[in-house]
């Protein structure tokens, strides 16, 4: 019984330990969920590539409630899931008060800067790959007045549409911009009837091109601009097919590269910050079967020629969130 006793307890030792070495890491995703079709499903492609080729597991969780996301984190990291990837810039908060209880513990978040020792912050340029769609935008319209609809009124949203407005102002100088966003509570961002009236009261105005960044929310701008004969822009992930010969393009930020990624690290992620832009395909436009009537190969010449000129530093794009203004609006 006592040899039997000290087998058992051997194995689970080498199991506990084979666990700390094997931690599942985890993903909490943001409100909307993580079948939005945008941003957080982005993240959720990320995390499934991860557990087809590796055969890992992970844990998660999707928000209903903004009051969640400390306690989730915290049952996370008690749980010993590491690392604890987050996706959303609201987390920003949570995580700085909850990294600093659990310092064994990695962390990381996509678009927010959050400055401690065991937080990985992934952000994105999102002004240059809307830049690239403003050029699309400029050229696909035929009435010379394009929108964007935003999802909840922060300065991120306003960087893409102040990227989306300067390539729009560089493409066609006398072009007309709209801008809405939905409002300025966390519900902006899952609210397709309020996309499609904001959309509709942009086509009043003459809008023929509408670009959201909008989350769940889009999708009613997208579904609005198919019903009523525009062009629309999707963003986050691929959405050319949710509305085939309605959709432009797709500004895709790579979520699900830095998702895959940090699972892929595991406990090994790298603290500190990192910038995901045009020149390591952070972000960047779609073009596939469902846009190809959509896009001339002159449309294709001008994006090429701008991100070129972007990487190279001869096109500066404004960062909204650096000064919080826009010149091109």
């Amino acid at each position: 019984m006592t040899l039997m006793k000290t087998i058992l307890g051997a194995t689970a030792t080498l199991a506990l330990s084979a666990g700390a070495v094997l931690a599942d890491p985890a993903i909490v995703f943001d409100l909307g969920g993580k079948f939005d079709k945008s941003f957080n499903e982005a993240a959720y492609t990320g995390a499934e590539r991860w557990a087809s080729e590796t055969g890992g597991s992970y844990d998660e969780f999707e928000l209903s409630a903004d009051a969640q996301r400390e306690q989730v984190l915290r049952r996370f990291a008690e749980g010993g899931n590491n690392p604890i990837v987050m996706a959303g810039f609201s987390f920003a908060s949570a995580l700085e008060t909850v990294a600093a209880d659990f310092p064994d513990t990695k962390f990381v978040i996509i678009d927010a800067p959050v400055d401690a020792p065991n937080v990985r912050s992934i952000v994105f340029d999102e002004h240059t790959g809307s830049y690239l769609a403003g050029v699309m935008a400029a050229m696909a319209s035929e009435t010379g007045t394009v929108s964007f609809v935003g999802g909840m009124d922060i300065p991120l949203i306003s960087k893409f549409a102040c990227g989306y407005a300067q390539g729009v102002k560089d493409t066609k100088p006398d072009a007309n911009v709209i801008v809405n966003m939905t409002g300025t509570t966390p519900s902006a961002w899952n609210d397709p009837v309020k996309g499609s009236e904001l959309t509709r009261g942009q086509i009043s105005q003459g809008s023929d091109v509408v670009y959201h960044a909008a989350g769940g929310t889009g999708l009613g701008v997208l579904q609005t601009a198919a019903d009523q004969g525009i062009l629309a822009i999707g963003v986050d992930k691929n959405q050319n097919h949710l509305q085939p010969g309605s959709v432009l393009t797709s500004m895709v930020k790579r979520v699900d590269n830095a998702v895959y990624e940090s699972f892929t690290a595991g406990e090994s992620v790298e603290p500190g910050f990192a910038a995901m832009g045009l020149a390591n395909e952070g972000v960047a436009l779609t073009f596939d079967e469902h846009n190809a009537s959509l896009v001339s190969d002159e449309m294709k010449a001008a994006v090429e020629e701008a991100k070129a000129k972007i990487i190279a530093g001869d096109i500066v794009v404004h960062d909204y969130m650096s000064d919080e203004s826009c010149p091109s609006l």
